[in-house]
């Protein structure tokens, strides 16, 4: 019976020249993306139990939700805040945990630019539509005469 040795998938030999270790700032990068995955993980679960918690067990339950209950909620800017800050961590930090998944099995260069490229796309693009969205939210649009909320002006 042979005993094969595998070596570790990170090992710094000559095969695996990805993931030779780095002294400067790409390794201080990597820090600082570590820490920020272990500090915003914690914020975000205070953010999003503290969602779920005033959405779902104050007042009506879940059949509360809807457009009035979303409008009343964002018409109080901690609200507001309190949704901006759950977006852009939770994006930052789901953008930086798919990185480290792309720069871990993506093998070519270009391929890892390009999937990075398009990850780092599609994060802005939903961070800026999702902040534009909390803080332009109008529920009662200036104009609009069918299916307004009961707490819209009649016109």
């Amino acid at each position: 019976m042979s005993s094969n040795v595998i070596a570790s998938p990170r090992s710094n030999s000559a095969q695996s020249p990805k993931y030779k270790r780095n002294k400067g700032s790409h390794s201080s990068f990597e820090m600082v993306a570590w820490l920020f995955m272990r500090m915003s993980g914690v914020v975000l679960v205070v953010l999003i139990f503290g969602h779920l918690f005033v959405n779902l067990m104050l007042g009506g339950g879940i059949h509360q939700i809807d457009f009035g209950f979303v409008a009343g909620k964002w018409a109080s800017p901690f609200w507001q805040w309190w949704d901006l800050a759950m977006l852009w961590l939770a994006m930052l930090h789901g953008t930086n945990g798919v990185r480290t998944i792309i720069n871990d099995y993506a093998d070519r260069n270009g391929t890892r630019m390009t999937l990075k490229g398009v990850l780092y796309a599609a994060a802005v693009v939903i961070v800026v539509l999702g902040t534009l969205v909390i803080f332009t939210f109008d529920p009662c649009p200036a104009g609009a005469v069918v299916d307004l909320p009961s707490f819209c002006p009649v016109p």
